[in-house]
């Protein structure tokens, strides 16, 4: 594919490049995507939208319009609006940060994103603080890139990008399944066998907006969980998940569809050890993001990293040993 051109417009960025011939039969949004690296995909396809697209010299605003390869194509990427969140001196522990991206331990609590009932008090907040004035416009607006999301009250390890550039790798090995996520999830009974592959398809519940259910194909979007046992407990077991995939609460609801849901867990948990985590004063779903591994972007150095369990789970793991 060939590469674009960036030239600078005034109040905006005029970004132009050529498709190649094998863009033919691509969706408009994908051709961009792959001539014009720096851009997201799902940004491009906004500015499709927006109409700051053109193909030829003509105005296109369908993203989804089939590419014949080798039109010239142009975007006009307007200037970042200020954010909508306001930075905050909220504390969060950084383990890794360059020009490009930083990855945080994220503790149980904190919300990731600004939405309806936290719009403020977040991480995106903390970061905009701690990255004040070296944010790009990912998404149009000046703040973090967060290219994927954990619970609120799950901790752990996830990956922010501070540039469109990196914004658009990192979704890219999201997309692609190779970026490397396991947790750690302490769960109600003894999984059997001890080593398994969970594989559905999820989708919004139909009874309650909130939660995740199983659904039959061609419902939802296609899951799967690799688990594996690590200790035997009480009535219980840690466990760890790698991701195969990056659904919303895909552990949690994997874990309850094999019979094992997670301790804690105020969806799917079915109040299991309820007295116990009463009385640890336990309020969450056992869920720990506890290895993260990626390729920079940029530099295309192998990154990994590793977060200790949190001292509540490590509490509820002494409670639950076998005496």
């Amino acid at each position: 594919m060939h590469g674009g051109n960036d030239k600078a417009g005034q109040g905006s960025d005029r970004r132009e490049a050529r498709l190649a011939a094998e863009a033919a039969g691509w969706r408009l949004d994908r051709a961009l995507a792959a001539a014009i690296p720096t851009l997201s995909r799902e940004r491009l396809k906004a500015l499709v939208s927006a109409g700051a697209v053109d193909v030829d010299g003509r105005p296109e605003r369908d993203p989804s319009r089939k590419m014949k390869g080798g039109e010239a194509v142009g975007v006009s990427v307007p200037e970042p609006r200020p954010a909508e969140a306001q930075g905050q001196d909220i504390p969060i522990r950084i383990v890794f940060e360059d020009a490009h991206l930083l990855v945080v331990d994220k503790p149980a609590g904190l919300v990731v994103h600004p939405a309806a009932g936290n719009l403020d008090g977040t991480l995106v907040n903390a970061l905009l603080h701690h990255c004040a004035g070296r944010l790009s416009g990912i998404g149009g607006v000046a703040r973090p890139g967060i290219v994927h999301r954990i619970d609120k009250d799950t901790s752990g390890l996830l990956v922010v990008a501070k540039t469109d550039r990196a914004h658009a790798g990192l979704a890219a090995q999201f997309q692609k399944h190779t970026i490397g996520r396991r947790y750690r999830a302490v769960v109600s009974g003894l999984p059997t066998p001890p080593a398994g592959r969970i594989e559905t398809n999820l989708a919004r519940s139909e009874a309650n907006r909130q939660k995740i259910a199983v659904v039959e194909p061609p419902r939802g979007r296609h899951a799967v969980t690799h688990y594996r046992l690590l200790e035997s407990l009480q009535k219980a077991a840690l466990v760890e998940c790698r991701l195969e995939t990056g659904r919303t609460h895909q552990v949690r609801v994997h874990m309850a569809h094999i019979g094992h849901p997670l301790i804690g867990d105020p969806f799917y948990g079915q109040g299991r050890l309820a007295d116990l985590c009463k009385r640890l004063g336990f309020q969450r779903q056992a869920l720990h993001a506890a290895s993260l591994e990626f390729e920079h972007p940029i530099t295309s150095e192998i990154l990994a990293f590793e977060s200790p369990t949190p001292d509540d789970i490590q509490e509820l793991l002494i409670a639950l040993s076998p005496a």
